[in-house]
């Protein structure tokens, strides 16, 4: 399976953000979506989610030489700013995602075990999700994205400010997860997409340019790759 973008280009009035990306993404692999703040990697999300109404251009999933067309459930979306309901406990958060998605759920797990799965301590369980560190909301946000199962999980910058444990065990889980499905991970961190990522596109001036990992141990084409993101068109 394959997810493509085909052409895709997005403005706001005059400002073009996204120009032209096309791009096929693998099944089985992390792909670090790298470029700098305001390089339009939140806008392509938002258009690969549905949220924003693109301009030209189109993305579907390839399988078996057919393609098809992306439904609601094919996307996980994580997104930088956790969002949760502060109002219930993470324990009750999650028995009510379960709940009302069982009917897609494969082989469903009790809630500690999805909870030990995502490493949340025993004693913040039962707590109010407004108390959580921003660590453990980012937690459970993308734990009931993988329980969802997307094809696709989309993830806007999720470790860039979690403490560096949480930040090692959020890849470790995404690491795990790569099988059956396209993760796209985007960050304007270099070493962070270099340590994660199978594969590394950089979002340039609207565009999707694929970046060859083995030529990154030079530092004259590492110094290519910075002023790249230093020079890209802002959105």
């Amino acid at each position: 399976m394959e997810f493509v973008i085909s052409h895709l280009a997005k403005s706001y009035g005059k400002h073009q953000v996204l120009t032209d990306v096309d791009y096929a993404f693998e099944e089985g692999k992390i792909y670090g979506l790298l470029g700098r703040n305001g390089s339009g990697k939140t806008t392509l999300f938002n258009c690969l989610n549905s949220d924003t109404d693109v301009n030209a251009g189109s993305f579907f999933f390839r399988k078996n030489g057919k393609n098809e067309p992306v439904e609601a459930d094919d996307i996980g979306y994580v997104l930088s700013t956790p969002t949760v309901p502060d109002f219930m406990t993470g324990r009750e958060f999650l028995k009510f995602f379960i709940d009302i998605h069982s009917d897609v759920i494969k082989d469903p797990k009790t809630l500690d075990e999805y909870l030990d799965y995502m490493m949340i301590p025993k004693d913040t369980r039962d707590r109010l999700m407004k108390d959580y560190s921003h660590g453990t909301k980012n937690k459970m946000q993308m734990l009931i994205n993988i329980i969802a199962s997307p094809r696709l999980m989309l993830l806007d910058e999720p470790l860039t400010s979690l403490d560096v444990v949480v930040a090692e065990e959020m890849k470790d889980i995404l690491r795990t997860q790569k099988e059956g499905r396209v993760l796209i991970f985007s960050t304007h961190l270099l070493d962070i997409a270099l340590d994660l990522c199978d594969e590394i596109v950089l979002l340039n001036h609207g565009r999707l340019e694929p970046v060859d990992k083995a030529n990154l141990d030079d530092d004259d084409f590492k110094i290519k790759i910075i002023e790249a993101l230093r020079d890209a068109t802002d959105a």
